[in-house]
């Protein structure tokens, strides 16, 4: 009979906020698999957990992936713990989970830490619908296009960035998103000096240009304001003449009563005042 793949959740910061539940997980498989062995030996140190660990990280994702599955299909059960938080969440965990539904091994989740979570309950900014996008991409072309779709974006924005990184990430950010989009930087989250600093982009940039960054930072903006994107949609093409606007649909394919639906849509008037402008 296959074993079991738990997906176990490690404090983010405080080593009280692992789960009595995950706990006994590790200490009950026959194998843990870890981001960095080192880093998480001192959390089985500190919970007298002596289960045999091997390394399961961004490089060796694949090819271990292969040895793990055999390892499952054996039988044994087997815990996939990430340095921090949730595993499988910007980090080589969702590989090895999609493979072991290719290969029929069962999966279980259990409950606990995510940066991600806490950082959005903290940030101040709306809760109700949000995007993730964990660390942006570095290869650029990927990176602008990610940028350019955030740009647009309605729902709040949560980011995970490297202090090295966080100068550079702000200022394009800043640039693309716009200077005045409310940003909550979100870092040391759960330990004693844990700090959520609210500001604009502008402020921010300046900020970090002042300050050296320090920790791990997760960055919670502010979604466009819907209404305000529609009256800018309409500002634009207001600036257009009528009848051009008319025909950038017409040459889409549209018949003419739909593009003058949309054309009264755009410009948030009504469809006969479409008709008489174009008589």
């Amino acid at each position: 009979m296959a074993g079991i793949l738990y997906l176990c959740p490690t404090p983010i910061g405080n080593l009280k906020d692992i789960s009595e539940r995950v706990k006994e997980t590790l200490g009950l498989v026959d194998l843990i698999a870890a981001e960095d062995t080192r880093n998480s030996l001192k959390l089985m140190n500190a919970y007298d957990i002596h289960v045999p660990m091997t390394s399961y990280h961004e490089y060796n994702k694949t090819q271990k992936a292969y040895v793990l599955l055999d390892k499952l299909k054996e039988g044994a059960d087997i815990a996939l713990i990430s340095d921090a938080g949730t595993p499988g969440i910007s980090d080589p965990g969702e590989v090895l989970v999609r493979m072991c539904y290719e290969e029929g091994i069962r999966v279980t989740s259990l409950p606990g830490p995510c940066a991600c979570i806490t950082a959005l309950t903290l940030s101040g900014l709306s809760t109700r619908r949000f995007c993730f996008e964990g660390f942006l991409p570095a290869e650029k072309k990927e990176r602008n296009e990610i940028l350019e779709d955030l740009k647009r974006e309605y729902r709040t924005i949560v980011l995970y960035e490297a202090p090295h990184h966080l100068k550079n990430t702000l200022s394009e950010l800043a640039e693309v998103l716009g200077e005045e989009r409310k940003i909550a930087l979100c870092r040391e989250l759960t330990k004693k000096f844990e700090e959520v600093l609210k500001m604009t982009l502008k402020e921010a940039t300046i900020f970090y240009e002042q300050n050296e960054p320090k920790g791990e930072f997760v960055l919670v903006i502010e979604g466009i304001d819907r209404n305000e994107e529609k009256e800018s949609i309409k500002s634009d093409w207001l600036e257009t003449d009528i009848v051009e606007h008319m025909n950038i649909y017409l040459e889409k394919g549209m018949d003419k009563k739909e593009a003058m639906k949309a054309v009264a849509r755009d410009r948030g008037i009504s469809k006969s005042d479409v008709y008489k402008a174009l008589l």
